[in-house]
């Protein structure tokens, strides 16, 4: 089975982390695009805030991700 993470601004995904949720901060998108690319190979879902999904573009196709409401 494998883990969940979130991808977005701090103050949006931090409280994730106390479901367990792997929590990779980034304000700006060369941050989002750099904590995409260090995914670990276990995680099967991410979910991104709008910010985070925007700045990844096509590329979020790649894995399972689901988009925060803003």
């Amino acid at each position: 089975m494998g883990r969940v993470a979130a991808i977005g601004e701090a103050v949006r995904v931090q409280g994730l982390a106390l479901a367990g949720v792997l929590v990779l901060p980034g304000e700006e998108p060369a941050a989002v695009r750099a904590s995409w690319a260090a995914l670990p190979s276990d995680v099967a879902l991410v979910m991104l805030t709008p910010l985070a999904a925007g700045a990844l573009g096509q590329q979020r196709l790649t894995r399972l991700t689901v988009v925060m409401p803003p």
